[in-house]
């Protein structure tokens, strides 16, 4: 038997950063259960292993189901290796490419190894539903289809849009929520975690439950995470995503460079600090007996210690205050090489000409821009060439405005762009 926390508090550590509780009364009343018997709730969230490298976007609701562990509860982390060969059709206009059976299993051992950054890896349930979809036959995916109605479908935003506007509907798309919802009567869960936009799929496992003679899960939806500009979902694509597996000094200068509106999101979604503490921290930058910017410093040196360790975190605090604080260089700084032809800037005689003069003196003349982007510094020329008309490039500590500049191969430069600072080597 578990000792679990009153009821109240319990409510107030899963309900903190929570976006909706389907329904919150039922929630109360599995956790009041579950306190008088002593048997923790089933709490399941599913991921189709379809990317293998996560965000701190993907994390929110990987840190919900933390809570629920650390509440006493049983968790479970299921991997949708048969789903993700589906395809889950959430937010798409179009049929989604289904992926091989090779990719599937890459992934869901990254996925792995990455959730135990947050999970107690010795408490945490993994399962896969292919355990249960490979025995299914073709009779009883006909009886699962027959509990839910082709209206009943339609009703998911993403099929009604494309049904009015005559975009194909593939049949496997609409099995997607009825094997998701399967999965919660396969594993009898008591709660299923998902972001917002999985609101359809876990509520149709509340219908299957029923369907299959269970009492219905409660769902609960964490909220879609703003990346770094605090505006859009936190996407790669986007190019505002903090990756949990990137150095520690670049994931916290990330932190770093979040406004202090989007500081307090954060913490909700990305911490286990309670919402009264939160509230306090609040309180105490209103009043003025607290700056943002150390709050902001706490925040960083968490949740780079939660994928790194409390040493990383410590060393990536002070490299950071070097490079922007006290204007230093850190001594574990990132070294990039660049081609010299690549950046070289032409002379007269073009670059063959341009690359014996460099030979034969050691300085030559390269393009900033094409610098910047060869360091990764910068996303495309166009963006290069923005960045060094903000004033925000600075070549071995000195401002550079100029398209041209001079510099000595073998000595090689420190070359920051805004709060992104790395050393550059030559290669001729």
């Amino acid at each position: 038997m578990t000792n679990f926390p009153p009821v109240d508090e319990q409510l107030a550590y899963i309900k903190k950063g929570a976006a909706e509780i389907v329904k919150e009364s039922e929630l109360r009343a599995k956790l009041e259960r579950s306190l008088q018997t002593g048997k923790p709730l089933r709490v399941k969230l599913g991921m189709d292993p379809t990317a293998p490298d996560l965000h701190l976007g993907h994390t929110v609701v990987l840190r919900k189901l933390k809570h629920f562990q650390d509440l006493g509860h049983t968790i479970i982390f299921l991997i949708g290796d048969f789903t993700g060969m589906i395809g889950d059709p959430t937010g798409r206009s179009a049929t989604r490419p289904p992926l091989s059976r090779e990719q599937i299993d890459q992934n869901a051992e990254t996925y792995k190894a990455q959730v135990f950054k947050i999970l107690d890896a010795k408490k945490t349930v993994v399962d896969f539903n292919s355990r249960w979809f490979s025995k299914f036959s073709s009779e009883d995916f006909i009886r699962l289809a027959a509990k839910y109605t082709v209206s009943q479908m339609l009703e998911r935003e993403e099929f009604h849009k494309r049904f009015q506007e005559e975009k194909p509907i593939a049949i496997h798309e609409l099995l997607y929520p009825l094997a998701q919802g399967y999965d919660s009567v396969a594993l009898e869960a008591d709660v299923e975690l998902g972001g917002t936009d999985q609101k359809f799929n876990l509520l149709v496992g509340r219908e299957l439950q029923r369907a299959y003679g269970q009492e219905s899960q409660v769902v609960l939806t964490t909220p879609i995470l703003e990346g770094l500009d605090g505006v859009n979902k936190m996407s790669k694509s986007l190019g505002n995503a903090i990756g949990i597996h990137e150095p520690p000094l670049e994931m916290y200068g990330k932190i770093m460079s979040i406004s202090d509106h989007m500081m307090w999101r954060y913490y909700e979604l990305l911490t286990d600090v309670r919402s009264e503490q939160i509230a306090a921290m609040k309180a105490d930058v209103a009043s003025g007996k607290a700056h943002p910017m150390a709050l902001k410093k706490e925040l960083a040196r968490s949740i780079v210690a939660d994928f790194h360790s409390a040493e990383a975190a410590a060393k990536a605090a002070e490299d950071w205050a070097k490079q922007f604080q006290k204007r230093e260089v850190p001594d574990d700084l990132e070294e990039v090489e660049a081609r010299a032809s690549d950046v070289l800037a032409r002379s007269e005689g073009g670059t063959a000409e341009a690359m014996a003069e460099l030979r034969e003196s050691g300085q030559f003349r390269i393009k900033l821009d094409r610098l910047l982007v060869a360091m990764g510094l910068a996303e495309s020329i166009s963006d290069a060439v923005r960045k060094i008309k903000q004033n925000a490039v600075r070549v071995n500590g000195e401002l550079k405005t100029e398209p041209v500049i001079f510099l000595e191969t073998r000595k090689g430069a420190t070359v920051r762009v805004g709060k992104k600072i790395k050393k550059v080597r030559f290669v001729v």
